[in-house]
């Protein structure tokens, strides 16, 4: 992942709270811990952030802008939407690290929020014409499938993966 310049202050507080999880429980780590790691104040922290789970979020959102920027079409037939899915798969795949810690930490929610929030800003720009609880049916899929994936170390090749879900949302007729 690439970060500009001005979002390395960002970077380096994601990465300091990503460390500590390693070694403590989320619940007892402190901003000012997670401040000291990333060699930054207190101050700053709040000047990015207003608590701990925005760290998560940025750390999110920072995944997800890099993943629409690697997408480059519209899909358009069932294979569009496998390639699109095994893409995320993949993204997933290179952060399991992180999301293990979320996960140890019992903070899925954030992430269920997250893609919730996320698909219905997507299908509201892109398909307004759909039911207002298509994207909560696309991002609890994607959630679920993602952490059972995650749940049995992503022993499951990404294809197929994406294949089933596709095949749950894009059914050959």
């Amino acid at each position: 992942m690439e970060y500009q310049a001005e979002e390395y202050t960002g970077f380096y507080i994601v990465q300091a709270l990503f460390r500590l999880m390693e070694e403590y429980d989320y619940h007892g780590i402190s901003v000012t811990d997670i401040a000291k790691k990333a060699g930054v104040g207190r101050a700053t922290f709040y000047r990015y952030f207003k608590c701990k789970e925005d760290v998560l979020v940025y750390y999110m959102d920072r995944n997800t802008r890099d993943f629409l920027f690697s997408q480059r079409y519209f899909p358009r037939c069932r294979e569009d939407y496998i390639d699109i899915v095994k893409s995320v798969f993949y993204k997933l795949k290179e952060n399991v690290p992180q999301f293990k810690l979320i996960r140890r930490a019992r903070l899925e929610y954030i992430y269920l929020d997250y893609l919730n929030k996320n698909f219905a800003a997507m299908f509201g720009r892109e398909y307004p014409e759909k039911n207002d609880y298509t994207p909560y049916i696309y991002a609890g899929m994607l959630f679920n499938v993602s952490m059972a994936w995650l749940s049995r170390d992503c022993a499951e090749p990404v294809e197929s993966l994406a294949e089933a879900v596709v095949d749950a949302i894009y059914p050959e007729k």
